[in-house]
């Protein structure tokens, strides 16, 4: 972390920025993953989330992937959440937040924040391998009323 604090958000460039995000979230080991499947390396992402500076150079590189009809970004529990709200701040684009599955109380919500119904919206995720949870929670929020066209990740781990 100490090398971040050195240095402004505006120095790490693009090229940089994946290194970075490799360097503080790339683990070697035996990890199962998501999808089930064994690896010998993983990426602890909250490693670069936790990160200010390098969480905000990624979401600044994100802002023009964001294609001009979108209406809603949300973003998918856990790790997306902090992406997605730096993403929203910068963008202006309101947010919705995804639930893996809508809580039993309350609300009982699958997506807590802005309407997200008759709108155009935009996934955001921190780390796909199998893209599973993004296909339930896309098929989710399209029963919901939600039109979904774009996924936006900053790891692709295939």
């Amino acid at each position: 972390m100490e090398r971040f604090l050195k240095r402004s958000e505006n120095e790490i460039f693009k090229s940089e920025i994946a290194k970075q995000i490799y360097t503080a979230s790339h683990l070697v080991g035996s990890f199962q993953l998501r999808s089930g499947r064994i690896s010998n390396e993983y990426f602890d992402k909250y490693q670069f989330e936790a990160d200010p500076i390098l969480l905000n150079a990624v979401v600044k590189q994100m802002l023009t992937l964001i294609p001009s009809d979108i209406k809603v970004l949300a973003g998918l529990e856990l790790g997306g959440i902090s992406i997605v709200t730096l993403l929203s701040h910068y963008s202006g684009l309101p947010t919705a937040f995804v639930r893996k599955e809508a809580k039993k109380y309350g609300t009982s919500r699958l997506a807590e924040g802005v309407q997200i119904n008759n709108r155009k919206v935009l996934i955001v995720e921190d780390v796909v391998t199998s893209g599973g949870q993004i296909i339930i929670s896309a098929n989710q929020l399209r029963q919901l009323g939600t039109q979904i066209d774009y996924v936006l990740c900053v790891i692709d781990r295939e």
